[in-house]
């Protein structure tokens, strides 16, 4: 062996082995911007419904893998386990430490494919139909206001 190999071996033992783009790796669970076919917030994760823009997506990648975001509970991920399991598409739960990103679903393959737009639109409370709930003060409110 020579020194240089020696000393990068010594390296790669105390700091572990040299990862490319760590901080993208980190946004999108695991794999690179370049790979992504489309990728959900946690916040659109946790809609009750599943995105149609979703489906699509498997539909048309069958060979992709599906990453969840561990970090979130499981009835949150679930419909989308049982969405990929249907169409026979793969898929991970990601659960490393450190994992700091705001995205829940990252639809990924293992080849970059250098899509340029990523994002699903949040929808509108009136697309998901729901209708904001009156909070109880509010009610009691109206009820109390003496009519003129």
């Amino acid at each position: 062996m020579s020194k240089k190999t020696v000393e990068e071996v010594l390296q790669q033992g105390i700091y572990g082995v040299k990862e490319i783009k760590p901080e993208e790796r980190k946004k999108y669970l695991g794999t690179l911007r370049e790979r992504v076919v489309v990728v959900l917030t946690k916040g659109q994760v946790r809609e009750k419904t599943v995105y149609p823009e979703i489906a699509s997506q498997l539909k048309q990648n069958p060979k992709a893998t599906l990453l969840l975001n561990g970090e979130m509970e499981y009835s949150e991920i679930a419909k989308y386990i049982e969405l990929a399991t249907k169409q026979n598409v793969s898929f991970k739960i990601v659960a490393e430490n450190g994992n700091q990103t705001d995205l829940g679903l990252v639809l990924a393959y293992n080849t970059a494919i250098d899509k340029e737009i990523i994002t699903v639109e949040q929808r509108r409370k009136e697309a998901t139909g729901k209708a904001k709930k009156q909070s109880i003060f509010s009610w009691l409110g109206k009820k109390l206001k003496p009519k003129r």
